[in-house]
Order: C-alpha cells, then sequence, then structure tokens
C-alpha cells in the first residue's frame, strides 16, 4: 500500500473547483493544492473538498512569499496535514540564485519547518531539477533531512531510491532506538526519570525521538509487507 495524492490546480484558476470535485470522486488519500498564501485560502480548500464528498486529507504547497509569510496561520487550519515547499517557484517569486547550497532559501525552509512542527504535520522538502547530478540530489537530500523535513517530493524515479536511503532510518538506527525505549521504560518502571545506555544518558526527549524513528520503520514495513 502507498498512499495516493492528486495535485490540483491552483486556486482562482478555471479549473480549481472541477478538479476538486474530480479528485474527491477518485478517491485518493489526499489532494495537493500548490501556492496556497493564507489560511481563507487553505480554509476554503477543505470546505470545497468537504463539500465534493470528503474523505481526502488536504497538503498545501508553500511556493510564494506571500505563502511564507502565512505560514503559521496556514498549518493552523483544520483539515491542512501536510505542507510541501515549492522551491523552484520560491526561487522564481524571491528573484533569488538557484544555487547547491540553497541559502538564499534557508529563511524560507526553516520557517515552514517551523509552523510543521508547531502544529504537529510533516513536511516534505522541494524537488531537485538537476537529473544527471545524484551527487548534488543526495547532497540536497542531507541537507533537507538535517534541516528537519520528513521526506522529500521527487520529479524522476532514479531519486527514489537515495532519497528514501537519506530520509529513511539508516544503519542500525532501527535497532538503536528500540535499545533507547528499552532502557527508558526500565527507567520508569524502576520510579527514574533518566536512564543510561551505553554510557549515555536518556531521558524523555530521546525516548520521545526513539518512538518516533521506531513507529516510522514499522510503517514503512507494513506498507512492505501488508497484513
Amino acid at each position: 500500500y502507498r498512499e495516493m495524492v492528486i495535485r490540483v490546480n491552483a486556486v482562482g484558476t478555471p479549473w480549481h473547483d472541477n478538479d476538486i470535485a474530480a479528485a474527491v470522486k477518485a478517491g485518493p488519500d489526499a489532494i495537493l493544492v500548490p501556492k496556497v498564501e493564507d489560511a481563507a485560502m487553505a480554509l476554503g480548500c477543505v470546505d470545497r473538498i468537504h463539500c465534493a464528498g470528503g474523505g481526502p486529507d488536504l497538503w498545501v504547497m508553500i511556493e510564494t512569499p506571500e505563502g511564507v509569510a502565512n505560514v503559521d496561520a496556514i498549518a493552523a487550519v483544520s483539515g491542512v496535514k501536510v505542507l510541501v515547499m515549492g522551491t523552484s517557484d520560491l526561487v522564481k517569486e524571491l528573484r533569488v540564485a538557484a544555487v547547491p547550497d540553497r541559502l538564499p532559501l534557508l529563511y524560507a525552509l526553516s520557517r515552514t519547518i517551523i509552523a510543521a512542527r508547531r502544529y504537529g504535520l510533516d513536511v516534505l522538502d522541494g524537488v531537485s531539477l538537476d537529473l544527471e547530478d545524484q551527487v548534488a540530489f543526495e547532497a540536497s537530500c542531507r541537507q533537507g533531512r538535517e534541516l528537519g523535513f520528513d521526506g522529500k517530493t521527487l520529479i524522476h524515479p532514479t531519486q527514489v531510491e537515495p532519497a528514501n536511503r537519506v530520509f529513511g532510518p539508516a544503519g542500525n538506527d532501527v535497532e538503536q532506538a528500540r535499545r533507547v525505549l528499552e532502557a527508558w521504560q526500565a527507567a520508569e518502571s524502576d520510579g527514574r526519570g533518566v536512564a543510561v545506555l551505553d554510557g549515555k544518558m536518556i531521558e524523555n526527549l530521546h525516548a520521545d525521538q526513539a518512538r518516533r524513528v521506531v513507529a516510522f520503520a514499522d510503517a514503512l514495513a507494513s506498507r512492505t509487507n501488508p497484513t
């Protein structure tokens, strides 16, 4: 099983309303709307999905200066589940250079991540347009993960494997996370607020991080080997 997401035309285009109705009828897991710029626009999309019969979640693209400026209010709208960076359009709108280190975009990227974390949403990094330079693509994935993105939007099959490898649990991450949880649970059973594993102190925040790693790994396994 894989989640299916349908991208529709933007709010204000002649096709948007019919796109929403057709997408809802198709029964995807989510509908992705580009160029969402404020909370009213996001709320209108939620309402149109409900009026068309409901079901799909709403994913919104943050790819304009207005969207970045209003991203907290957008993320706060009930029904919005995922924020998606539209870095290509954002480069154009901001009139910045499309450089490999993405330094001109770091404020917009970080602000969107903070909004997602504040409201408990997932957030996806934007696409990489260079299909030939796999080294640069992997570097972009690593930067995105280090910044806090949950994943990356892709435009070519050759990008799937490196993106999964970078954003997925690496090496013995899952095993180590399970060990952290075991140590933490043992400490809690003994009435202690901290635990020690391999000479390192474990607190509640480390247990929370470990739970996320394990939950992510379990979700991937369930989709690879559905019951």
